[in-house]
C-alpha cells in the first residue's frame, strides 16, 4: 500500500468531480435545476451507470476500486471528505433555520411530518406485500415485516441535505414555506431512521439498537438545547471580540458541531441530525453570522459535491434491464408521491396554510434524493432487498427530486411568491 500515491489519485478526484459538477449543473440549470440536482446527477454520471459502461477501465483507474480487497482505495479517503462537507453544511442549515417560525407554525410542521411518516408508510407496507407475494424482489431470506417495514420507512424518507440544498437556491430561507418543509422533513428523517432501526433490530433479533438509536436521539436533542445552547451563549464574552468570533471560537463551534455529528451517528442516527441540531442550537447574532460567512463558501464549493458524487459512484441503474422491473419502478413511483407529495399538501392545507404554499410544501417534501440511496444501499449490503429492487428504488429517489424543482416553480413560482412574502412582511409596518 503507498498512501501517498492514493492522496495524490484523491486529488485528482477532486478535481475531476468538481469539474464535472459545474458542466453538468450548466445543463441542469437550462432545465431549471439547482446545482444539488447536478451534482447528484454527476455522481451517477461518473459512477458504474455511464462513466463505467461505456470506459470500465478509465473509471476504475480513476477512482481506483481495489477489486482483491488488499490495499485501502482511494475511496477511503473520499468518504470521510464527503462526510465532512455533509456535517458542515447542515451545520449552517441549522444556523440558518428559523425556529421561531416553526413556533408559529408548529402545527403545520408537525401535522406535516405526520403525514408524511405514515401515508407513505401504509402504501410502501402495503405494496410490498404484494411485491413479497407476487414477485422476487425480496430475497428468500427477508420476512414479511421486515419487507413492509423497509419499503415503508424507504417511501418516508425525505432527502434533508438536498432539501435544505433546493431552499436555499430558490432563496426560501426564513419563508413559511422553506421553514415549515425543513422542520417536517428533519422530523420525517428521523423517523425513517428510527423505523431502520427497528427493521435492523427485527432482523437481529436485537432491540438494543433500536432503543439506543431513539432514546440516543431525544437525550441528544434535550442536551444539545437545554444545556449546550445557553453554555454558548454565556460564552460569548469570550467567543467574540471585537464584534467578531475570534479564532479560539470558531474552533470551539467546530468542535461542538463534530462531536454532535458523531454522537448522533454512533447511535445509528446518521451524522446529519447531529450536525443540524447543533447548529440550530447556536445563539443566533453575530456567533452565527460569523461562522455561516467562514464555513459556508468552501462547503458548498468543494466538500458537499464530494458527498453526492461518493454515493453516485455506488449507484447501478443499469440493474434496471427489464419490462417488469420498469413497471414495479412505475408503482413505486406513483406510491412514492401520493403518500408522500400529496399527503404533505393536504396536513399543510388542513392545519390553514394557504393552497400555494401548501403545494409548494408538498412538492418540497417529496424529494428525496440521496439519503434514500444511503438507507438502500443499507438494505442491500443486509440482503433486505434484492438488486432489482435496489435499481427502482434508485430511480424513484432520482426521480423525485428531479420533480422537485420545476413542478415548483409551475406551481407556486418562486419570483411571484418571495416578491409577495416581502409585501406581506412589509404591510403590517406601513398600517401601524
Amino acid at each position: 500500500m503507498n498512501n501517498p500515491q492514493l492522496a495524490v489519485q484523491f486529488l485528482l478526484q477532486i478535481a475531476v468531480i468538481l469539474l464535472a459538477c459545474r458542466l453538468v449543473g450548466v445543463i441542469a440549470k437550462r432545465f431549471g435545476q439547482p446545482q444539488v440536482v447536478a451534482e447528484m446527477l454527476a455522481g451517477i454520471v461518473l459512477g458504474p451507470s455511464l462513466f463505467g459502461l461505456f470506459w470500465p477501465e478509465a473509471q476504475q483507474w480513476l477512482f481506483a476500486w481495489d477489486q482483491t480487497q488488499t490495499a485501502r482505495d482511494t475511496q477511503s479517503y473520499l468518504y470521510p471528505a464527503s462526510q465532512l462537507g455533509l456535517a458542515l453544511y447542515m451545520f449552517v442549515v441549522g444556523m440558518e433555520f428559523r425556529v421561531d417560525i416553526v413556533q408559529q407554525r408548529m402545527k403545520s410542521a408537525v401535522a406535516v411530518s405526520v403525514a408524511g411518516i405514515l401515508a407513505p408508510l401504509l402504501l410502501g407496507a402495503g405494496l410490498a406485500w404484494l411485491l413479497f407475494h407476487h414477485t422476487d424482489l425480496f430475497p428468500q431470506q427477508t420476512s414479511l415485516p421486515v419487507s413492509m417495514l423497509f419499503l415503508g420507512a424507504s417511501m418516508c424518507i425525505t432527502a434533508l441535505p438536498v432539501l435544505a440544498r433546493i431552499i436555499q437556491f430558490k432563496k426560501l430561507s426564513g419563508t413559511t414555506m422553506g421553514t415549515v418543509s425543513l422542520g417536517a422533513g428533519a422530523i420525517n428523517d428521523a423517523a425513517a431512521w428510527g423505523l431502520l432501526a427497528v427493521v435492523l433490530a427485527t432482523l437481529d433479533n436485537n432491540w438494543s439498537h433500536a432503543l439506543i438509536n431513539i432514546g440516543g436521539g431525544a437525550a441528544y436533542v434535550a442536551f444539545t438545547l437545554l444545556l449546550v445552547r445557553p453554555l454558548v451563549a454565556r460564552a460569548r464574552t469570550w467567543l467574540v471580540q471585537e464584534d467578531a468570533l475570534t479564532e479560539a471560537g470558531l474552533v470551539m463551534m467546530l468542535v461542538l458541531m463534530a462531536l454532535g455529528a458523531w454522537f448522533t451517528d454512533l447511535i445509528g442516527l446518521h451524522a446529519v441530525f447531529g450536525a443540524f441540531i447543533m447548529g440550530a442550537a447556536m445563539p443566533r447574532g453575530v456567533i452565527t453570522r460569523e461562522l455561516i460567512a467562514r464555513i459556508q463558501p468552501l462547503t458548498v464549493a468543494l466538500l458537499l459535491p464530494l458527498f453526492f458524487t461518493y454515493s453516485g459512484l455506488n449507484t447501478k441503474i443499469t440493474l434496471l434491464n427489464t419490462g417488469f422491473l420498469w413497471l414495479m419502478c412505475g408503482a413505486v413511483l406513483v406510491v412514492a408521491v401520493v403518500g408522500k407529495g400529496v399527503a404533505c399538501w393536504l396536513a399543510a392545507r388542513a392545519t390553514g396554510i394557504p393552497n400555494r404554499e401548501a403545494l409548494g410544501i408538498g412538492t418540497l417534501m417529496n424529494a428525496r434524493g440521496l439519503m434514500e440511496l444511503i438507507i438502500i444501499n443499507i438494505g442491500l449490503q443486509r440482503g433486505i432487498i434484492s438488486e432489482g429492487l435496489f435499481a427502482v428504488l434508485v430511480i424513484m429517489a432520482v426521480v423525485t427530486t428531479l420533480m422537485a424543482s420545476p413542478i415548483f416553480e409551475r406551481l407556486v413560482g418562486t419570483g411571484t411568491y418571495l416578491a409577495e412574502t416581502e409585501k406581506q412582511r412589509a404591510t403590517p409596518t406601513r398600517a401601524v
